[in-house]
């Protein structure tokens, strides 16, 4: 089994966060929870949000802004079947064009 890293992207803006009622943000907790649970032996950290953020490059750090909104980690099989783990992800649902990519870990060498 190996660690992938999933990096869920979203399309929302302030007013598509803002137009989400109280009920609405309830039911997309519900179920990313039920979707966790149905998935818990797979998951190796259910992730969290991604908000404030910095770059560093040879010229400094500065805050910058892009659309990944969570992370999780995952063990599985494959790359495909690491991906199919996040098929029924309730993130794709929630604003169009919402969508989760997954990333292999491989072992460092000798690690």
């Amino acid at each position: 089994m190996g660690k992938y890293l999933a990096i869920l992207n979203g399309t929302a803006d302030d007013a598509d966060k803002t137009a989400l009622s109280d009920a609405q943000q309830a039911e997309f907790m519900s179920a990313w929870a039920a979707w966790a649970q149905a998935h818990e032996t797979r998951l190796v950290d259910p992730g969290a949000p991604l908000f404030r953020k910095q770059r560093v490059t040879s010229a400094g750090i500065e805050p910058f802004e892009d659309g990944k909104v969570a992370y999780a980690i995952v063990e599985a099989e494959s790359l495909e079947d690491a991906a199919g783990i996040f098929r029924d992800h309730p993130h794709l649902t929630l604003m169009t064009g919402n969508s989760v990519e997954v990333l292999e870990c491989p072992e460092l060498p000798g690690a």
